[in-house]
């Protein structure tokens, strides 16, 4: 039996006790609406039972009562109950207070409290703790929003196998915004999100957003769209909610729309119609919005006495002071334009302050000319997107602030800077004299997008995008070298007659570090490697990217092969050099120098190390963010360079490397593989200089190609970290000493 958890701040209905009865009523909204479509349709299919978890809104022994009097529902729901306290400064307080202001862009207005902080980590354990008694591992949990951050992660380590969706109905911001929050709430939040298996974003550039803040803060490989971090691989992806777009595209026929649309037609008599809908919120930009129709009325005195602006707004958070603030300053404004522009037969602004009916909202949708949504900054935006659904009619012009995840789907609205009330109001003077032909050009577009992508897709995409994550991340574990493989390496290893060990050095034996002369062998690594050299039956090649010299330097005392400079330069074990008569063939590398010589001066912290056969960039300890930028600079230069030198440009951990086309780890030690027959050959590396030489050994039946770190590969198998590499050459070096002495144990 396959249950989904749907986790959510509040569960989606409304508790009311009056007279010693209990009534209830399902809450609507964007994610109800979602939720509903989904489990109408292929959720109904997917899961057996869903389960809807949040706070109840109510006391302990009010919902127990009222619990009886629930009517039938697509789902059964799991109550969090939080004493009062904790729940303020979760919701009020950290919540509502610090991430949603921060992540809309207003970090002036977060109020950083530790208590809040505490409270809101409280809270999430709680939901978490809830969670824990029921679940079971082949269940799914689907997190949504900023109330609950931190909850994937401290599932993920209470229940290390389930399968955890999360997703965020707000943006996500910059790195120099996140930044702001204390370092410990960072990793809190961050580490927190990671614990699922797929994110959610709204748009790409949150998703961005959010991929830049894990890589700086976290230090976790970020490879594309895909997280690795506690040895799993996570994926963020972009996912814009859309709406039930049948059910507001059909409402405009139904007999109770009809009836209000006449009357509201009849009452706006030959008046134009503007029309917006918000909650109350700081994010809205409302007053940017009314001192834009003040300005528009100033500018265009002709129509004094021929437009209405209808304005909705839909309480809010009114315990928060922020929103109270925000409330007088409305109401005065409003109050402001109807005394000052208004006569007595006529109030330029409408202003209504409440909750609109479902059958209120579609009318007024489709009666108005024109709708005016223009947010400060919003995740998505529902309203626009209603509002387009809602005119059968195809006409009405849509006025959308570029501020809206919902501005990158619906380019045929009129797009305006929020901030900017001299745009917005020509942009409403333009939508009041658009011909017909060119509304209807504009609502099909919008419309036609809009029904493609509504909110059965969304849904389905997001779930087929995390059955696919689950079933890559078990593709990916298969990948590392488990007991059994283990066994399989060293049956290969103790039976072998002829051996080849190819092992590269910065990231497989030794950890990456900042300066690459900060990287030398330490005395346990070069026993190791001493032990594994010692024995007749084997052959073992550091295989690296540095320069000859240093190589030598480190391990020539050893009876070891060399491979420098990622193949251009070949030591044999037998102590020989070969350069690959590379020597006439750099007459480049000036240039090259030159050309790196100047993302030097742009990028702090970087530097060029220049081999004898190549030359290199590092960027290991220069700022993540203009670092990857740079990289990505320099790396176009060198590709149009290298193009017109037959040279190849590698792009490494951190580095960037020019070299002779053809010359690589997999020509060099292909070459070896020719002068001797080995019936045993472990091949170990970390990036993408590696896969020439996996590439060569994929063939050979014989031969154990192991990656470390977690990106897919040309290797058989993966480790997870150069310690666990130095762990199994030890195992083998044991090996080692016993083939050369039986009463070694």
């Amino acid at each position: 039996m396959k249950r989904l958890y749907i986790i959510s701040n509040r569960l989606p209905l409304t508790i009311e006790h009056k007279e010693g009865n209990y009534n209830n009523r399902q809450s609507s909204g964007g994610l109800v609406s979602a939720v509903s479509a989904f489990l109408g349709q292929q959720g109904k299919t997917a899961f057996d039972e869903t389960i809807w978890v949040g706070a109840p809104g109510c006391s302990q022994s009010v919902w127990e009562h009222a619990e009886r009097s629930f009517e039938q529902s697509a789902y059964k729901y799991l109550p969090v109950f939080i004493d009062g306290k904790s729940f303020d400064h979760y919701y009020n307080g950290f919540s509502n207070s610090i991430v949603w202001p921060l992540f809309h862009y207003f970090p002036s207005l977060a109020d950083y409290h530790l208590s809040y902080f505490d409270a809101y980590m409280e809270v999430n354990r709680l939901f978490a703790d809830v969670v824990t008694k029921q679940i079971r591992k082949e269940d799914v949990v689907w997190i949504h929003d900023y109330h609950l951050l931190p909850l994937a992660g401290i599932l993920r380590k209470m229940n290390p196998g389930i399968t955890v969706g999360f997703f965020l109905h707000i943006p996500f911001p910059s790195y120099e915004l996140f930044r702001v929050l204390p370092k410990q709430w960072q990793r809190e939040i961050l580490s927190g999100m990671l614990g699922a298996d797929l994110i959610g974003f709204h748009t790409v550039d949150y998703g961005s957003h959010f991929m830049t803040c894990v890589e700086t803060i976290l230090g976790a490989d970020v490879d594309g769209q895909y997280i690795l971090w506690d040895n799993r691989q996570i994926k963020a992806e972009a996912f814009p909610i859309g709406i039930d777009f049948d059910h507001f595209h059909h409402a405009y026929d139904k007999p109770a729309i009809v009836k209000l649309r006449t009357e509201y037609t009849a009452w706006k008599e030959d008046k134009k119609l503007l029309f917006s809908v918000d909650r109350l919120d700081y994010t809205k930009g409302i007053l940017n919005r009314l001192q834009s129709y003040k300005l528009f009325l100033k500018n265009n005195p002709d129509y004094s006495g021929k437009i209405i602006f209808i304005l909705v707004i839909v309480p809010s958070r009114d315990s928060i002071n922020e929103y109270a603030e925000r409330k007088k300053i409305i109401d005065e404004y409003v109050g402001n334009i109807n005394s000052s522009l208004g006569t007595i037969s006529w109030k330029p602004v409408n202003y209504q302050y409440r909750h609109l009916s479902s059958e209120e909202l579609i009318s007024l949708y489709a009666v108005c000319d024109v709708a005016l949504i223009t947010p400060i900054r919003d995740g998505m935006n529902l309203v626009a997107k209603e509002f387009v659904a809602s005119r059968k009619d195809r006409r009405g012009v849509l006025i959308l602030s570029e501020m809206t995840g919902a501005a990158r789907e619906l380019r045929d609205a009129l797009l305006i800077n929020p901030n900017d009330t001299k745009e917005i109001a020509e942009k409403i003077k333009y939508a009041l004299s658009m011909n017909v032909d060119e509304q209807e050009s504009r609502m099909a577009a919008m419309q036609e997008r809009i029904r493609k992508y509504d909110v059965h897709a969304w849904a389905r995409d997001y779930f087929r995008e995390l059955g696919a994550v689950k079933k890559f991340q078990l593709e990916f574990e298969v990948k590392f070298l488990d007991n059994l493989s283990r066994i399989n390496l060293m049956n290969g290893y103790s039976t072998a007659g002829k051996r080849l060990l190819l092992l590269d050095y910065d990231g497989s034996l030794v950890p990456f570090a900042k300066k690459p002369s900060e990287a030398a062998p330490g005395n346990e690594l070069l026993e190791t490697l001493q032990q594994l050299c010692v024995s007749a039956r084997n052959d073992v090649y550091i295989v690296s990217g540095r320069d000859g010299k240093i190589l030598e330097t480190w391990f020539g005392h050893l009876n070891i092969g060399l491979i420098a400079e990622h193949g251009a330069k070949v030591r044999l074990v037998n102590g020989q050099w070969s350069d690959e008569k590379l020597r006439n063939k750099l007459e480049w590398m000036t240039d090259a120098e030159q050309l790196m010589e100047k993302y030097v001066a742009k990028l702090p912290r970087s530097f060029v190390e220049k081999k004898e056969f190549s030359i290199a960039w590092h960027y290991r300890d220069a700022e993540i963010i203009q670092g990857g930028i740079r990289s990505g600079e320099l790396y176009d230069e060198l590709l149009q360079f290298a193009s017109n030198n037959a040279l190849n440009v590698l792009y490494g951990n951190k580095v960037l490397e020019i070299r002779i086309k053809g010359v690589n780890k997999g020509a060099a030690i292909e070459k070896l593989i020719k002068k001797e027959e080995y019936d045993f050959i472990l091949a170990i590396g970390d990036d993408e200089t590696d896969e020439d030489m996996f590439k060569i050994l994929a063939r050979l039946p014989q031969s154990f190609t192991i990656k470390v770190g977690g990106d897919a590969s040309f290797a058989k198998y993966n480790l997870h970290t150069s310690y666990m590499v130095n762990s199994l050459l030890q195992t083998i070096s044991r090996y080692s000493v016993k083939s050369r002495n039986p009463q070694v144990k």
